[in-house]
C-alpha cells in the first residue's frame, strides 16, 4: 500500500469504533483526523447519548460535533442476528475495532474479541474502560471524578483551605482514556506490522492516569512525605511557581523553576533581597508569596504579560476559554478549527501533531445517525434491494438527523 501524503498517516487504516460519550470518540476523531477511516457504529434504537446532551446549538448537541468529525455513521441493530452479520461482513475490511463497554458486554453481544478473531486473524481489539479487564474493580461503574479520586490526583489538586478541587478538563477521559487508547491503537498497528498477528488491548483509564503521577510518587517514596493539597513544590508549595492575581482582577502564570530566570525576576520587581529566597518552602514560601502577591497587583495583565514576553522569564497570562480560541499562537498553530472548515455549527479544536510528510487535518462534520449505513453496506456486497428490506425491517437506519 502507497501512503498517500495528502490523506494523513493513518491513510489506509479502517477502524470500526463503537465507542460513546468523551473517551472512545474523541480518540477516534484523532485518529480519523490522522487519516484513518473510522466507522461509527450505533445501534438506532439506543444510539450515542452525546447527541443529545445539552447545552444545544440550532437544536443539536454542541458536545457531539466537538469529538466526532471525520467519521462515517453507520446505524445498525446489534442484538439482531442480521445486525451481526453486517458486523461480521465488514469486519473483514477493518483492521482496528475499538469498544468501551465494561467487561463481558461485548461478548454477550456475540461481538467480542475471540469470535472477531475467528473471522479476521489479524484484527486489533482495543477494549476502553474506566478500571480495565481484570482486577477488583473491573465491574465496577465510575467516572472521570472516580478515577482521579482513585489514582491520586485528586487528592493532590487544590488548596489546604479548600481541600481537594476538581480539575476543570476531565484528566481521567481524555489523558486516561482517549490519548491511552490511541497511542494503543498506533502501537498495536506498529506491532501488527512487525509479527502480523493482532491482538487485544485492555485499555483502563484508571492505569492510564498513574503516569501523571509518576513524579509525585516518586517524591513522596523518597521524601517519606505525602503532600496536603497545594503544598507540593509544583503544585502551590513554591511561590515561583503559582498564579497570582493583577490590578484589574486577572491572572498569571509564574512559573519560575530555573535560577537564573529567577534572579532576572528579582531584577524586574527592584527586589534583589529575594534573590537568596528561591525555592523555599513552608512558612518562608508563605510570606515570599504574600510579597509576590503585592507587586502583581501593581500592574494590569496586559502589562505584566507585556513584562513577561521581553523578559522571557516563564511569565504569562492566565487565559480563559474564550481568549484561548482567540490567542495568535494557538490559532498559528492550527489548534482552532473554524466552522467552515467542517461545516459544523460550533468551532473545533485542531489536531495537536504535526507531520511533515503527511499532514493530519479534519476531513469533515459530524455525521447524522445513519448517514453512511447505505454507502457502507454497498461496499461490503450489499444490494440495494437488500438494504431496503433492512431498513424497513428495522434492522439498519440509513438517514438521520444528528
Amino acid at each position: 500500500m502507497n501512503l498517500s501524503s495528502t490523506e494523513g498517516p493513518l491513510w489506509g487504516i479502517r477502524i470500526l469504533d463503537f465507542t460513546r460519550l468523551y473517551p472512545g470518540p474523541l480518540a477516534t476523531m484523532m485518529l480519523a483526523d490522522m487519516g484513518a477511516e473510522v466507522i461509527k457504529i450505533e445501534d438506532p434504537r439506543s444510539p450515542d447519548a452525546m447527541r443529545f446532551y445539552p447545552p444545544y446549538i440550532e437544536g443539536e448537541s454542541a458536545g457531539y460535533p466537538a469529538v466526532n468529525r471525520s467519521k462515517r455513521s453507520l446505524a445498525i441493530h446489534l442484538r439482531s442476528t442480521a445486525g451481526k452479520d453486517i458486523f461480521f461482513k465488514l469486519l473483514p475490511s477493518a483492521d482496528v475495532v475499538i469498544e468501551p463497554f465494561r467487561p463481558g458486554v461485548i461478548d454477550s453481544m456475540e461481538l467480542g474479541y475471540e469470535k472477531a478473531r475467528s473471522v479476521k486473524p489479524d484484527i486489533i481489539y482495543v477494549s476502553l474502560t474506566g478500571y480495565g479487564q481484570k482486577g477488583p474493580y473491573s465491574r465496577q461503574a465510575g467516572h472521570d471524578i472516580n478515577f482521579i479520586g482513585y489514582s491520586g490526583i485528586l487528592a493532590a489538586t487544590g488548596a489546604a483551605q479548600t481541600g481537594p478541587v476538581i480539575p476543570a478538563p476531565q484528566l481521567g477521559d481524555i489523558a486516561g482514556g482517549a490519548y491511552m487508547a490511541v497511542i494503543a491503537t498506533l502501537a498495536a498497528l506498529a506491532a501488527r506490522t512487525r509479527t502480523g498477528r493482532g491482538q487485544k488491548v485492555d485499555v483502563s483509564m484508571l492505569d492510564g492516569l498513574m503516569p501523571l503521577m509518576a513524579l509525585q510518587m516518586a517524591h513522596a517514596e523518597a521524601t517519606q512525605t505525602v503532600f496536603a493539597p497545594g503544598e507540593a513544590p509544583l503544585s502551590g508549595g513554591l511561590a515561583c511557581y503559582g498564579v497570582y492575581r493583577c490590578s484589574d482582577g486577572k491572572y498569571m502564570a509564574l512559573g519560575i523553576l530555573e535560577e537564573k530566570f529567577w534572579k532576572t525576576f528579582c531584577d524586574l520587581a527592584d527586589r534583589r533581597d529575594w534573590k537568596e529566597r528561591f525555592l523555599v518552602h513552608g512558612a518562608e514560601a508563605e510570606t515570599l508569596r504574600k510579597e509576590i502577591a503585592a507587586l502583581f497587583l501593581t500592574k494590569t495583565r496586559e502589562e505584566w504579560t507585556e513584562i513577561g514576553l521581553a523578559a522571557d522569564i516563564c511569565l504569562t497570562p492566565v487565559l480563559d476559554i474564550d481568549e484561548a480560541g482567540q490567542d495568535p499562537h494557538i490559532r498559528a498553530r492550527g489548534m482552532i478549527v473554524d466552522k467552515k472548515e467542517t461545516g459544523e455549527k460550533i468551532q473545533g479544536v485542531g489536531v495537536p501533531i504535526k507531520f511533515s510528510q503527511t499532514p493530519a487535518r479534519p476531513k469533515n462534520a459530524a455525521p447524522a445517525l445513519g448517514a453512511d449505513t447505505a454507502a457502507i453496506l454497498r461496499e461490503i456486497g450489499y444490494s440495494s434491494e437488500e438494504i431496503a428490506a433492512f431498513e424497513k425491517d428495522g434492522i439498519i437506519l440509513t438517514a438521520a438527523k444528528p
